[in-house]
């Protein structure tokens, strides 16, 4: 099972933080949830969803590692969430399309790194613009949040810049 962090704690112990990932079957979705899309997905059909989720729900993309994210540059406002997949910890497309949203196309809202992340790539993964964390069940928690803290000083001005820490999730 998954545990959502951020750098400061335990955000969802669950892993989801309420979010639902859409896998092809809209009927499993209720009416007012928050709902992760695939890209085409939320493409195709965003007005559609919006309408579903309404005013109490919520919508977010999943981008994989060969997504555009110029493809949501004018949709941003609407995303509540962007999570970005990394398939395995040698695949670091990633941290571009973090800096690329958050650098280039100015998206404040929550950024999520989800699937093969590794305790070494916390650090440079917040660096890079993301603000909460899915740790996999063989993850530390206690480790992954001593990540945060590898370093004490940067030289570099890096895309976290971007990132507002008082609307980041908050710490259980």
């Amino acid at each position: 099972m998954l545990k959502l962090i951020n750098r400061y704690g335990v955000v969802d112990a669950q892993g989801t933080d309420g979010w639902i990932t859409y896998t092809g079957d809209a009927s499993a979705i209720p009416v007012g949830a928050k709902v992760l899309l695939p890209l085409t997905e939320f493409r195709e059909f965003a007005g559609t969803w919006q309408k579903h989720v309404g005013t109490h729900g919520a919508l977010g993309v999943l981008l994989t590692p060969a997504d555009d994210p110029s493809l949501i540059a004018g949709e941003l406002g609407k995303l509540a969430l962007i999570a970005i997949d990394f398939p395995a910890f040698t695949d670091g497309r990633g941290y571009s399309t973090a800096t690329l949203l958050r650098e280039r196309y100015r998206y404040i809202g929550e950024l999520r790194a989800v699937g093969d992340i590794q305790r070494d790539q916390l650090f440079l993964l917040s660096r890079a613009g993301f603000t909460t964390f899915a740790l996999r069940d063989d993850q530390k928690v206690d480790a992954a949040l001593a990540a945060f803290n590898d370093f004490s000083s940067y030289y570099q001005h890096a895309a976290d810049r971007f990132v507002n820490p008082d609307v980041l999730p908050l710490a259980a």
